[in-house]
């Protein structure tokens, strides 16, 4: 044998050589990855291939699957009433994945979640049948602030007080996720996409804006915890107008007759006033409200309800000036519906605060639990004491102050109005908040809501809490308490 065949003989057998250590490496050391990979087309083709569970709302599904035709995915994911529970339970699309409670339980509810399988499942490696996802949604608080935001752009969040259930997850405008669940639906999802009020965003968890005057709850009840104040009745030191500190800006109320100075807790959250919880802000200081804040939930990078919340914010490393107006819920205050619903929750519930959560139980086909989610688990973020004189406060605010439109025959109803500045120098259409609890006087059931309305269409002049977010906050309510 020559050199030439000696060293091509020597070279090929290096190539089958290394051919031989990809294929092992591939298949010893990569093929889970592989098989886990994203572009895998048989994922999607397992993902598909049987009828998906199903979320469910009151023992019924809002979710369904259908058959399809001229495809390798067998079925594909179907809604009923899919705007109304589009914020519940996201979307699950063959082109574009899934998102929320959709994608978070994508493997329980398409079967290949191993703890689906059975021990002939195992021998068989056969496909578990899939199971579901229960939630805390209630259809009726569901529907009530669904059809009271109607066209409006806003959100809103009810919770029960006591057990942290999420009984309402309020987006619109809202989608129908029916119509982007093929492989076909390109149209349907480049016009959700490019439209200006993003439909797909879910502004209950994931919108922070400025929560303006339902702020002041919080501040209220840092300014009684610390004991810079003994009472909501106790006057406080509060000139009226006030100039913020270190500057000649000087922060007018909205409504120049009401007796905001030197008024007591009480009457400034009764007539909203700016000049007090401006200067309670900047008399605690920063981390003192921080604190306060962080308590009640704010800062919370990984707030999951399991849906992942967006960040509510308190700032830090401001001036005086700038931390009075954090007093008011503005500079950099921003806050979700869920995070303004968890205050008012939180002092409706002696100043509690019970973990939110809307999914109650993910079970497999048979109804056996893989996994629940325990009622109740809460912390204490302020007294019972602070909690009390707070809520008779928010009472007053309904009774006789900014919160009229929020009242229920038959019911204790305590709320706070807030309207928030938008844009630069408040050049856009302000933020209409309302932030309350409900309880039923003759069953003691309990409520909290909070609704945001970015817009309305209505003229500026005309946006406020109380005209146009404690209507909604109302409805609510009146559906969560019913007997």
């Amino acid at each position: 044998m020559n050199k030439t065949i000696r060293h091509t003989s020597v070279f090929c057998l290096l190539l089958i050589l290394a051919l031989l250590l990809r294929a092992t490496w591939l298949q010893a050391y990569q093929a889970e990855a592989l098989a886990d990979d994203e572009h895998n087309r048989r994922n999607t083709i397992a993902q598909y291939a049987q009828p998906l569970g199903d979320i469910i709302v009151a023992g019924n599904p809002v979710t369904g699957s259908k058959k399809t035709e001229d495809s390798d995915l067998a079925y594909k994911r179907t809604y009923t009433q899919g705007e109304l529970y589009a914020p519940v339970t996201g979307y699950s699309s063959q082109a574009y994945g899934a998102t929320q409670l959709e994608g978070i339980y994508s493997h329980v509810l398409d079967g290949t979640d191993d703890r689906l399988k059975n021990p002939m499942d195992v021998l068989t490696n056969q496909q578990a049948s899939p199971g579901n996802v229960l939630t805390t949604i209630d259809p009726d608080v569901q529907k009530a602030g669904y059809e009271a935001l109607g066209d409006d752009k806003g959100a809103a969040v009810a919770i029960d007080p006591e057990t942290g259930r999420i009984l309402s997850v309020v987006s619109t405008p809202s989608y129908d996720p029916s119509t982007i669940s093929g492989t076909t639906d390109g149209d349907a999802w480049n016009k959700l996409l490019d439209d200006k009020d993003k439909p797909l965003v879910n502004r209950a968890l994931r919108q922070p804006l400025a929560p303006g005057s339902t702020f002041k709850l919080v501040v209220a009840s840092a300014a009684l915890e610390d004991g810079l104040y003994s009472s909501v009745d106790e006057r406080t030191d509060s000139p009226n107008p006030y100039t913020l500190p270190n500057t000649s800006t000087v922060l007018t109320n909205e409504n120049p007759s009401a007796p905001c100075e030197n008024a007591t807790l009480r009457t400034a959250l009764q007539y909203s006033c700016n000049n007090v919880f401006a200067k309670v802000a900047a008399d605690l200081g920063q981390d003192k409200l921080r604190a306060m804040a962080e308590k009640f939930g704010f800062n919370e990078e990984k707030l999951d309800v399991p849906v992942r919340a967006s960040e509510s914010v308190y700032p830090s490393g401001m001036d005086k000036p700038q931390t009075a107006l954090t007093g008011i819920g503005q500079f950099e205050v921003t806050a979700t519906p869920l995070q303004v619903a968890m205050v008012s929750a939180t002092l409706a519930n002696g100043g509690e605060l019970a973990a939110p959560h809307m999914v109650s139980e993910v079970t497999d086909s048979e109804g056996n639990t893989l996994k629940d989610f325990a009622d109740g688990d809460t912390k204490r973020v302020v007294s019972q004491s602070t909690a009390e004189q707070l809520r008779s406060a928010m009472v007053t605010v309904v009774e006789e102050g900014t919160g009229t439109n929020a009242q229920i025959t038959g019911a204790e109803v305590g709320g706070k109005t807030g309207t928030a500045q938008n844009g630069v120098d408040n050049s856009k259409t302000p933020y209409a908040w309302f932030t309350s609890y409900a309880k039923d006087n003759s069953t003691g059931k309990q409520v909290a809501v909070a609704v945001v309305v970015e817009d309305s269409g209505a003229a500026r002049s005309e946006v406020g809490g109380n005209s146009l977010a404690a209507p909604i906050a109302q409805k609510m309510m009146k559906a969560a308490i019913k007997d």
